[in-house]
């Protein structure tokens, strides 16, 4: 049988995992406006909208990060492809 104090401490972290989840959702939208910005910029250069060389490099730089914070690589890198894949819609749709 749980204590109030292991209750609490549980509706602590349960807390602390939404303030969480509300600032990854506020990051990826901070990243798809970025990204959105950078899709108008092609545009008015007459860039193509994929860039495989930089996708290598944020690929490279997810990699890196993860294990900087001792986070599986390959999770890290399948959020960072569907943020990816998550950009190039939006920017083919704004085209």
């Amino acid at each position: 049988m749980s204590t109030n104090t292991e209750e609490k401490s549980l509706d602590e972290l349960r807390t602390e995992i939404e303030d969480i989840d509300r600032e990854l959702v506020e990051l990826i939208a901070r990243r798809t406006y970025v990204a959105d910005s950078i899709a108008d910029v092609k545009d008015e250069l007459d860039l193509p909208t994929t860039d495989e060389s930089q996708e290598d490099k944020v690929m490279e730089r997810a990699g890196e990060n993860a294990d900087k914070f001792d986070v599986d690589s390959n999770l890290v890198k399948a959020v960072f492809r569907l943020l990816i894949e998550l950009n190039k819609v939006e920017q083919r749709e704004s085209r």
